[in-house]
């Protein structure tokens, strides 16, 4: 029963990442085709005097930044892929390899989907649009935290009235009742996770980052026994490999709010199925430090009237001070993978 479990959660994870490397190149023919990179830079919007000497405009304005359909392409393909074989063809075995379950992976299932395809709307809005809107300006970044908050109340009353939870694991503590407050509980944590999202600003960054985080729930997972959602996260991550393969400097595209949105907001779902919303800031350290970043900059600005960091979020502090661009992502890469390991640690002992 091991090696079945074993081949039901690394089989479908090679078989994303095969079909995310054949399925780049006919959808990075159509980025460029319609040339859905963004119209305006950041130049004109960032104030901070280090910013242009990082920034390449021209690299900017000439890269697709919907990367992330092919993360969440080769999510829904290889799902549908295993779930209608099992249909077609009954058999134990191909039962046995659906990974697709009312209780574990629907609701992660939909969050990505659903983050995801709100993430391209933005996207599109920045390729297309005109006006305020396609320059991102802080009214959309508003609306954008209201629908993040939506996506997040449905998925914690479903976890609520659904799936009956009502508590969460203290790590060597035993659980918490918290009721009904795990809604809003879970909509802090999603918020949370989301915030991480600005980790996008450097080629390579974000999907090395994501690919170790969602590597370490797919095992944490299984260590849980809930295989179907150890194989879910699988596939995640082997679809966030076959993003970076391509997305190793010099990107061929940037990730964008289809990717970003989409993953950050499954990650804290991932969490609560699995119970170890606690140790998600261990596992996601990377994406905690790029947050806490940004707030401590923008704290700092308005109690001080000066800078903490030379820019914000960090991963541009370092650039700003020299460090190469890829010397910053090899590093997160190395802290990510450190973090990972860590949490997939203390998940397994703190039971």
């Amino acid at each position: 029963m091991e090696l079945i479990n074993l081949v039901k959660i690394f089989l479908p994870t090679a078989v994303a990442f095969f079909f995310g490397l054949f399925f780049t190149p006919v959808a990075t023919h159509y980025f460029f085709k319609y040339k859905m990179w963004k119209k305006f830079s950041r130049n004109g919007v960032v104030t901070a005097p280090d910013f242009s000497k990082i920034h390449n405009e021209h690299e900017e304005l000439n890269t697709p930044r919907v990367g992330g359909v092919i993360i969440w392409v080769s999510v829904l393909f290889t799902t549908l892929f295993f779930y209608l074989i099992s249909i077609l063809f009954p058999a134990p075995l191909s039962e046995k390899l659906n990974f697709l379950s009312r209780n574990q992976t629907l609701i992660p299932f939909f969050t990505l989907l659903l983050g995801a395809l709100l993430g391209l709307w933005e996207d599109l809005i920045q390729i297309y649009g005109k006006g305020s809107l396609a320059r991102d300006d802080s009214s959309w970044r508003k609306w954008k935290v209201v629908l993040v908050f939506v996506i997040a109340l449905l998925v914690g009353i479903w976890f609520y009235q659904k799936l009956d939870m009502v508590s969460f694991h203290i790590p060597f503590g035993g659980e918490l009742f918290i009721g009904s407050l795990i809604i809003p509980f879970f909509v802090l944590v999603a918020l949370g996770t989301w915030s991480g999202s600005v980790i996008d600003g450097i080629d390579g960054l974000s999907g090395g980052v994501l690919a170790s985080i969602f590597g370490a729930y797919s095992a944490i997972a299984f260590a849980n026994n809930q295989i179907d959602l150890a194989a879910f996260s699988g596939v995640v991550t082997g679809a966030i490999l076959a993003f970076l393969w391509f997305n190793i400097p010099p990107a061929r595209f940037y990730m964008g709010e289809t990717g970003m949105m989409g993953l950050t907001i499954t990650l804290a779902t991932l969490a609560f199925l699995t119970d170890s919303v606690l140790i998600l800031p261990i596992v996601a350290m990377p994406l905690v430090i790029t947050s806490l970043s940004d707030i401590l900059q923008f704290t700092s600005k308005k109690l001080r009237g000066k800078r903490l960091f030379r820019l914000a979020p960090i991963h541009h502090h370092f650039e700003a001070l020299g460090w190469p661009s890829y010397k910053v992502t090899m590093r997160y890469w190395v802290l990510s993978v450190v973090f990972a390991i860590l949490g997939i640690i203390l998940a397994i002992i703190s039971r």
